[in-house]
């Protein structure tokens, strides 16, 4: 499940760290849990379900490989 503080909408979470993990809602919807690394553009579409997560401001990108 997503670390979520705000919902802007149904589809975009504004979250605080640069790694999230994505079900899709779970039960017969969801889809199998995968992680998602928020890069320097601060936003992140899910490959199964196109959630959009959306770094806070003044939160850190992910650094590094």
């Amino acid at each position: 499940m997503p670390d979520v503080n705000t919902i802007t909408d149904e589809e975009t979470f504004i979250v605080d760290s640069p790694v999230v993990g994505c079900d899709g809602g779970g039960g017969a919807l969801g889809h199998p849990l995968v992680y998602l690394r928020i890069e320097r553009d601060g936003e992140i579409a899910c490959p199964y379900c196109s959630r959009r997560f959306v770094l806070a401001e003044g939160a850190q990108p992910a650094q590094g490989h």
